[in-house]
């Protein structure tokens, strides 16, 4: 291999080698990106009792702050694919990440919960922009045995970002008695992400985009063309049924634990239980981990063992112990993100044309399983509970093996490029 991501002839783009520096920037930048991303979009997770106390509504009711951010990705997905076909990926990651930022500034001002409801789908139809593209730049820019690690470590910048986002807004909030301080200080976060991607990320090389004067209709007949041939896909289906049910059942997990650990018999104040949402740290070290393991051993293997660690970690949550409560969480979430790890960068990475489109509808289902089931998840546990809640995720989960199991190729992929 010839130096610069070129091959020995210097003229065919072959991607970024492991080890070199600007497949380390090209990490690094991308880790920011998914900083500025999940600080902003999950957030409100950490105050939303909080938000039942300000504007009085229900706790089901309080996870549309979180569902309507998820929703506003999920249908900005494919719009954002789009775009980045003609204008080029780095571009619209760095408009997305920036676009959002300033709605989130925007959420602090809200009067009521109907207008910050409304802000936060604008901010997600925003923040659609990264995860849109992330993964088909990663795999246009990286070399090919390297990809697969490659988006582990914008996966761990996803977990970093979903810790920052609670961490921050959570005991600020409380400790300044206004949900609004919290918000401000993440996207104070986003801010120096957003500025840090653009100053540092190396110009894409993968990937020639368009250009404005390209057809638009032939660009959105082309995007949508791709997209349906992927939907016909038995592998793409399977793989996006992936997403919908595992982050479904994540983010229930996740939007409701705060509510379980501030009742009998654990009883913890607002400020100590966002404290568990450090078990995101977990993510960040398997997601890397689960992309490497899936480039040496194979990605099915590979994703169906970490659906059956969730699988354990969820049953140890059952238990009305506080350590063990957080033991499962930490297997729950490292699990969940070792495998959204592998399957998006399979996503990604297995169509021959449209990848971005095959990324999109991947994002796609990944957050409408987030609106839908975050929601239906509050109403599991309006209903009946912690334990009702659990084995609903559970119920999810074991879905999505079963998916996986049938659909999935049981042999690595044969890595093509368009």
């Amino acid at each position: 291999m010839g130096s610069h991501g070129f091959s020995d002839t210097g003229t065919t783009w072959i991607g970024y080698r492991r080890g070199t520096g600007r497949y380390r920037r090209i990490q690094l930048t991308m880790f920011l990106a998914g900083v500025a991303t999940f600080a902003q979009l999950y957030a409100p997770q950490a105050v939303l009792p909080q938000l039942v106390e300000a504007f009085d509504i229900s706790i089901a009711e309080s996870s549309l702050a979180v569902s309507a951010g998820t929703l506003g990705v999920a249908v900005s997905v494919l719009p954002w694919s789009i775009v980045a076909d003609r204008i080029g990926r780095k571009r619209v990651i760095a408009i997305a990440v920036i676009a959002a930022t300033i709605l989130g500034f925007l959420v602090t001002l809200m009067p009521t919960f109907e207008l910050l409801v409304a802000v936060r789908v604008l901010e997600g139809l925003a923040l659609g922009g990264v995860p849109a593209v992330a993964v088909a730049y990663l795999n246009e820019e990286v070399h090919r045995l390297d990809a697969a690690a490659a988006v582990g470590t914008f996966i761990a910048g996803n977990t970093i970002g979903g810790l920052s986002g609670r961490l921050i807004a959570g005991p600020l909030g409380e400790l300044t008695g206004t949900w609004q301080s919290g918000f401000l200080a993440v996207s104070g976060l986003s801010v120096f992400a957003a500025l840090m991607f653009v100053l540092l990320t190396p110009s894409p090389q993968g990937f020639l985009p368009a250009g404005r004067d390209a057809g638009l209709g032939r660009a959105i007949s082309s995007a949508f063309g791709n997209a349906f041939r992927h939907m016909r896909d038995p592998v793409l289906i399977g793989l996006y049924i992936q997403p919908m049910l595992l982050m479904g059942g994540f983010v229930a997990i996740y939007n409701y634990l705060g509510y379980h650990l501030t009742e009998a018999p654990f009883g913890l104040p607002v400020w100590l239980a966002s404290m568990v949402f450090l078990a995101y740290l977990a993510g960040s070290i398997s997601s890397p981990l689960a992309g490497r393991l899936a480039g040496m051993r194979g990605r099915k293997g590979v994703k169906l063992g970490c659906d059956l660690l969730a699988c354990l970690g969820l049953v140890w949550m059952l238990v009305p112990n506080l350590g063990v409560v957080v033991f499962g969480l930490i297997v729950f979430t490292a699990a969940f993100f070792g495998s959204h790890s592998v399957a998006s960068g399979w996503a990604g990475s297995y169509p021959r044309q449209g990848r971005a489109q095959s990324t999109a509808l991947y994002n796609l289902w990944y957050y409408a399983g987030s609106s839908v089931f975050g929601f239906l998840g509050g109403l599991f546990f309006q209903w009946a509970g912690w334990n009702g809640l659990v084995f609903m995720v559970l119920g999810l989960i074991l879905l999505a093996m079963l998916v996986g199991a049938i659909f999935l190729p049981p042999s690595k992929p044969k890595v093509r490029f368009r």
